[in-house]
């Protein structure tokens, strides 16, 4: 017999959403740095988003050019974090609303999580609440890379040398060569909308590296506990390397984390159920959005 929890409080209901304001706030900086860079034939730029930050106080509606990226990705954060919520509930999970996370960066955020209060009991829980996220946003990410393609910029190569350089993950790759035919990938300069959808889908691809508590370490782990456990204790080294051979600080803090939390105690699953056939074509599913998501240098300074 499942126990009925409440939903969360009205106290965590306001932090979720003073959270999610202050986050629209980093999102419209980062969204304006966006439009101004991409106005000048650029990805981005640092210097205009300390620019951004002066218009607060000095000229707030030009702001608003930040909104088309700022509502994009936070709905693209949002769909995710409510794929989890929704799951968590239907399999009798106790968990918080979304939690958005503001920080002045390049992006805007850190991204957005849920806390979860009652642990997961079932091996198909497990994968539910592992799968639903990154699947649901992925499925909104998706059309904003689209529409950001669709409408891009071919740069001439002198104009696509830029000191800031994005890397592109598969999924880009395949649809700028299906808008743009012979054009190098790297002489399309996406919009605003799209480069929101590309942050979409680089915290898809970091929340499905199977290991630890990520999403993807729940959907390996209700396949198989075993190859779970090994995964975790490799997939840090394997991040060492990437980031020594792609010149990259965030695989080695992504590494540090994922090593960390090895040492954290981990719930036992209660009722290890094997997953039934549309669960398995969902892993499947997850695998491929991680392989069209990954980008081994996401984001080149110099």
């Amino acid at each position: 017999m499942y126990q009925a929890f409440p939903r969360p409080s009205i106290k965590s209901l306001f932090l979720a959403i003073g959270l999610f304001l202050l986050t629209l706030a980093t999102a419209l900086a980062a969204g304006t740095q966006f439009a101004v860079a991409f106005a000048n034939n650029q990805p981005g730029s640092f210097s205009e988003l300390l620019h951004s930050y002066t218009l607060f106080y000095k000229n707030p509606a030009a702001l608003l050019a930040g909104l088309p990226f700022a509502l994009t990705l936070l709905t693209i954060l949002l769909a995710h974090e409510l794929g989890h919520f929704f799951a968590c509930r239907r399999n009798h999970i106790h968990s918080s609303y979304p939690f958005f996370i503001p920080f002045p960066s390049l992006i805007g955020t850190f991204g957005a999580f849920i806390l979860m209060r009652s642990p997961i009991r079932t091996n198909r829980s497990l994968f539910d609440v592992g799968a639903s996220g990154p699947l649901v946003g992925f499925v909104f990410a998706v059309p904003a890379l689209l529409y950001g393609i669709a409408h891009a910029k071919l740069l001439v190569l002198p104009d696509a040398q830029t000191p800031l350089t994005f890397g592109n993950p598969l999924l880009l790759h395949l649809m700028s060569a299906l808008i743009y035919p012979g054009a190098p990938v790297q002489n399309v300069l996406i919009d605003p909308i799209g480069r929101a959808a590309w942050v979409g889908l680089f915290a898809t691809s970091l929340n499905l590296l199977p290991a630890g508590q990520l999403d993807g370490g729940h959907i390996l782990r209700s396949m198989s506990p075993r190859a779970h456990r090994i995964v975790s204790w490799l997939l840090p080294a394997a991040l060492v390397l990437l980031g020594y051979f792609g010149q990259s600080m965030l695989w080695y803090i992504w590494a540090a984390l994922l090593f960390g939390i090895r040492f954290l105690r981990v719930v036992p699953i209660y009722d290890p159920e094997q997953l039934d056939p549309p669960r398995r074509f969902g892993a499947a599913l997850a695998l491929i959005v991680f392989i069209l998501s990954f980008m081994p240098m996401p984001i080149l300074v110099g």
